[in-house]
């Protein structure tokens, strides 16, 4: 099982050093009127991080009115 484990930990983060060195190119992300150019991998952190808090924000929303 210890195997199993290193070897799907190991692919993941190879996939993680794959995402982030394919994706360092610039972008323009435009939010609210303001505009920035910044690497691919940067916005897919925010976008994720945001998900992530709105995701739990409303989850915690929805079990405290439960």
């Amino acid at each position: 099982m210890k195997k199993i484990k290193l070897a799907l930990l190991l692919t993941l983060i190879l996939a993680l050093v794959l995402l982030v060195v394919q994706n360092t190119g610039p972008v323009q992300a435009h939010f609210l009127g303001m505009t920035a150019e910044i690497p691919v991998i940067v916005l897919l952190f925010f976008t994720t991080a945001g998900g992530i808090i709105s995701g739990l924000f409303v989850a915690l929303l929805l079990k405290s009115s439960a």
